[in-house]
């Protein structure tokens, strides 16, 4: 009789320790969809943020001719790049975008920087695309 006193309450602890298992298993599962989340939000503005660099590198490509109107460091208002920074703004949260272009003889350095902050973060994160757009001033 005393032997089974001793084993009273075992199934309950383990019960109870597999459960603290499980538990630790699924909070761990939980944390790994959050990291895939974050990781694919990222993945996603990153992404936007390439597409709307190369979109106004090609845009300058084919209007050559005004190259140094691309320059957002130029105070006047030109069509092409203000509806750029507009849709920089629209695509990306807080999103700027600035173009600074090195002209040269025959060579125009253009560099495309785009800066977005995701969504409950406070890190500024940025995309630079550097190009060398031929016959531009």
């Amino acid at each position: 009789m005393r032997a089974r006193n001793q084993q009273a309450g075992v199934m309950l602890i383990e019960a109870l320790i597999g459960l603290l298992i499980f538990s630790v298993g699924i909070l761990a599962l939980i944390g790994m969809q959050a990291a895939a989340m974050r990781s694919t939000t990222d993945a996603k503005y990153r992404s936007e943020a390439g597409f709307i660099a190369g979109q106004i590198v090609a845009q300058m490509w084919v209007d050559r001719t005004n190259m140094a109107k691309y320059d957002t460091t130029l105070a006047p208002a030109y069509a092409p790049r203000d509806d750029w920074k507009t849709s920089v703004a629209r695509l990306l949260p807080t999103g700027t975008g600035v173009i600074v272009i090195a002209p040269a003889p025959d060579i125009d350095l253009v560099t495309v920087t785009v800066s977005w902050t995701q969504p409950g973060e406070a890190q500024t994160r940025r995309f630079e695309m550097t190009s060398r757009i031929n016959g531009g001033t």
